[in-house]
């Protein structure tokens, strides 16, 4: 009895009105969580419509259907789980019981990142990623351009080095015609007409490398004309889908012409021809009118043959070098989904993944408010007996409460009163026809 008149401390008090008010506050949230919820479990489930339909490559009727019925399914099952959640965590007072249900919570989060979230994404910046796809495959294929046009021209400077050396020869040749710059005596001998030989092999060889030359360069303005196609196409206006089509086309048209850049390498074909240089020569026959002369003539053509011999050695490791620069890595464009898309450059839109995961796991941040708020109302309320915490409406609900009870009571009584009466009217009107 002296408990129930124990007045309350300062504290106690202070708690008790907040805990009052902060169930006051829940009263009047919880008329509009269930609404909240509802809007959000829609809206997400109109966002993964969006990115199941874009997954799907039919469009007929059993498609849509497809996608309303997965849409609906995760709009229920976010509504009902947080539903769930919103309910019971909150009011869980042991902390296994909470830290069970916050496991719940984690993995139910999970599953709907899995099921809802990046469909959400899809749906968001799905065109954007696909984009981005395009853009990127643009710079796979502008890189793979300027390499193989970078290996090709390097080919063509192994020209300027067999033109440096089929002078040479024609010179020491119109030398030894004039003046018998090597034998001594002017004429177009045996080593005037070997030096000539060369020189002419060596013209051969360098017309060739002069007619890559434009070959290269209009394959190479071809590529830029495709890459301008393909950029314009990343940034066109309407469906990405429909302009993935046409990029497409142009990238296969690129991929030729940077197969042809490859071909139109002179690399190999001066390899060979360097290496077969000494062995495509024709000695001519000696004709000086001397032994000395003949002898002299034949030393002279054994310097020319040494000479090639090197002029071979130097133009294969050249084209050797050209041989072993890194080729161009092979590119190819592969169309992709949106979903795929936004989940290969994720690192690009985490603008639009945060939208698609809050819009799913914002009610998880109402959880937690709901637990702290819970908690504070007990903290509030512990340590309090029942009569310590009624306020004057709970004390007229509770009278009013009584007065029904002891109306109904009464209502009860009289009836069984009147039922009783209603008995024993019989058995009096029995004993007097009795008595008469």
């Amino acid at each position: 009895m002296a408990s129930h008149n124990r007045r309350l401390t300062a504290s106690e008090s202070k708690g008790l009105r907040t805990a009052r008010e902060l169930e006051g506050h829940l009263a009047w949230l919880d008329t509009i969580t269930p609404a909240a919820l509802g809007v959000l479990a829609v809206a997400s489930g109109i966002y993964t419509y969006l990115g199941v339909s874009s997954l799907l490559e039919d469009t007929g009727a059993m498609s849509f259907f497809a996608a309303v019925a997965y849409s609906v399914a995760v709009s229920v099952g976010i509504f009902v789980f947080w539903s769930y959640i919103l309910r019971l965590l909150p009011s869980m007072r042991s902390t296994s019981g909470f830290l069970g249900l916050t496991l719940s919570m984690l993995v139910g989060s999970l599953a709907i990142i899995a099921m809802s979230s990046w469909l959400n994404a899809a749906a968001l910046a799905g065109s954007a990623a696909v984009e981005q796809h395009l853009a990127k495959t643009v710079q796979d294929y502008q890189a793979a351009l300027e390499q193989a046009h970078d290996i090709a021209l390097t080919g063509q400077a192994l020209g300027r080095d067999v033109e440096r050396t089929r002078r040479t020869f024609e010179e020491l040749s119109d030398r030894e015609a004039r003046e018998g710059g090597t034998t001594g005596v002017a004429g177009e001998g045996a080593v005037s007409r070997l030096l000539a030989q060369t020189a002419d092999r060596l013209r051969g060889l360098e017309e060739i490398i002069e007619a890559q030359e434009p070959l290269i360069e209009d394959a190479y303005d071809e590529g830029n004309r495709l890459l301008g196609q393909m950029r314009a196409l990343t940034v066109a206006p309407g469906p990405v889908e429909q302009r993935s089509v046409a990029f497409s086309e142009e990238s296969v048209r690129l991929a030729g012409v940077i197969a042809s850049l490859n071909q139109y390498s002179v690399a190999p074909l001066v390899a060979r021809a360097a290496g077969d240089l000494p062995a495509s020569i024709i000695l001519p026959e000696l004709d000086g009118s001397t032994p000395t002369m003949r002898a002299t003539q034949s030393d002279s053509m054994q310097a020319v043959i040494t000479s090639v011999e090197s002029l071979s050695g130097s133009l294969t490791e050249a084209a050797n070098e050209v041989l072993e620069m890194q080729p161009p890595q092979e590119t190819a464009y592969n169309p992709i989904s949106s979903a795929d898309a936004v989940i290969r450059y994720a690192g690009s839109f985490v603008p639009s993944w945060a939208g698609a995961i809050a819009i799913d796991l914002l009610p998880g941040v109402l959880v937690f408010v709901l637990a702290v708020t819970q908690a504070a109302i007990r903290n509030g309320r512990d340590g309090l007996s029942i009569e310590e915490t009624l306020t004057l409406a709970d004390l007229k609900a509770a009278m009013n409460a009584m007065q029904d009870v002891e109306a109904t009571m009464g209502s009860a009584d009289s009836a069984i009163l009147k039922r009783m009466q209603g008995d024993r009217e019989p058995s009096d009107n029995e004993e007097g026809s009795r008595a008469g």
